[in-house]
């Protein structure tokens, strides 16, 4: 048989083997099996109608061909509008155009790109862990070596920028973080994203911002580290309306930057996708400029069930849950149950049928913990609460006992 190439090596990891529990729920649910899924950030309800009747109305008037590479000029435009309409910036501070977007699938494709046009063999990138599964495998398709800097959990996930001037070395090129952050819901504040500017411009770093988050923001205010002072031109930022708009599968993200990298963008578009689909992109620019009262709620939404949560889960037995400033997770420390948090997923789900994802694989900071995404209907979310209440109050009996 011909052999495979070697980077092949670099796209299974721990963060893949994560999502395994996962896959075995939806096929236990799939034969029939009373099956609560609450370990991937989708949520049930459907895209707002006009996004879907724009996108039905592209295909009836034959928008179905090529289109630009960068995407078209009046969704860069929207993009760029609402990108600074999240920025937490004034116009003074910040101003991009249509001219840094370029339009992507999804923020995993906004984070590829930057993979691609930013990182070359041995290169390292400071990524703040707890982080998002897939930032290992993205960047090390290139080469790319990601060290993570841990954001400790007894700060509250909080960027210590001694840990990252410790990490750096003469190879590291970028750092990359997520605010809201996945899994925990950290949202960075000012003063610790000037702090981190202010070392990658003294050691001469690009930074690549995850914003999908950015404006579902519960508590503090969500701000754009490319507003900062000498950062526009030295950061790249990766954005989508997965999680804002529920389009989670329509695959339209963004990323933004200054001009000379969204020329290289331009052509990694090229050579990974050729354009995303018109149809999506007038679906997208109906979404920016027509639905912020659908987001608005949506917002509310993910706010309300986090909160269903923390409430059902404050009093059980060997669990201490905390609290989200922003996105739609919550994450829950199981170590007074005894039991490891890969443990407690599996042996929950064996018992309850309740598919939690442990968080270890996002980064040491989140070791011991469950990540929790409230993406299901109230109800739904509250009878999975009465399950995890149950099963950890019979650990802790059977602990006790012991």
């Amino acid at each position: 048989m011909p052999r495979y190439a070697r980077l092949v090596n670099r796209i299974a990891n721990e963060g893949s083997a994560a999502w395994e529990l996962l896959f075995r729920a939806w096929k236990d649910q799939k034969a029939g099996e009373d099956v609560i899924v609450l370990a991937i950030g989708d949520p049930e309800f459907n895209s707002p109608e006009p996004v879907i009747a724009a996108a039905k109305q592209a295909l009836d008037d034959g928008l179905t061909h090529y289109s630009s590479i960068p995407g078209t000029m009046e969704l860069r435009e929207a993009i760029a509008a609402r990108t600074m309409r999240v920025s937490g910036a004034s116009a003074a501070d910040y101003s991009i155009t249509a001219d840094n977007v370029v339009v992507t699938q999804g923020t995993q494709g906004a984070l590829f790109t930057a993979s691609l046009c930013l990182l070359e063999e041995g290169d390292e990138v400071l990524a703040l862990e707890p982080m998002y599964l897939t930032y290992e495998a993205t960047f090390a398709l290139n080469g790319a070596k990601v060290v993570r800097v841990a954001c400790p959990r007894e700060t509250g996930f909080r960027p210590r920028p001694d840990l990252i001037e410790k990490a750096i070395t003469p190879r590291t090129r970028a750092i990359v973080y997520s605010s809201p952050n996945n899994p925990t819901g950290a949202v960075f504040t000012r003063d610790e994203l000037r702090a981190i500017a202010d070392i990658a411009i003294r050691h001469d770093l690009w930074v690549i911002a995850d914003e999908v988050y950015a404006s579902q923001v519960y508590a503090g205010e969500h701000f754009s580290i490319a507003a900062l002072p000498g950062m526009a031109e030295r950061t790249v930022t990766c954005g989508s309306l997965s999680k804002s708009h529920a389009m989670t599968g329509w695959r339209v993200g963004w990323v933004t930057g200054p001009a000379q990298f969204i020329n290289h963008a331009h052509h990694a578009g090229i050579a990974m996708h050729y354009g995303i689909p018109t149809f999506v992109q007038k679906a997208a620019l109906t979404a920016i400029n027509q639905c912020e009262a659908e987001a608005e709620a949506i917002t509310e939404t993910f706010r309300r069930r986090c909160n269903i949560v923390l409430d059902r889960l404050a009093a059980t037995p060997g669990l201490a849950v905390i609290a989200p400033q922003g996105a739609m997770y919550v994450l829950v420390d199981v170590t007074g149950t005894g039991r490891s948090s890969a443990e407690f997923a599996t042996e929950l789900y064996d018992a309850e049928k309740v598919a939690a994802l442990d968080a270890m694989p996002f980064g040491a900071s989140a070791d011991g913990c469950i990540r929790i995404a409230c993406t299901l209907a109230d109800e739904v979310l509250a009878e999975a609460c009465n399950r995890i209440h149950r099963f950890a109050a019979m650990r802790h009996n059977t602990r006790k006992a012991s």
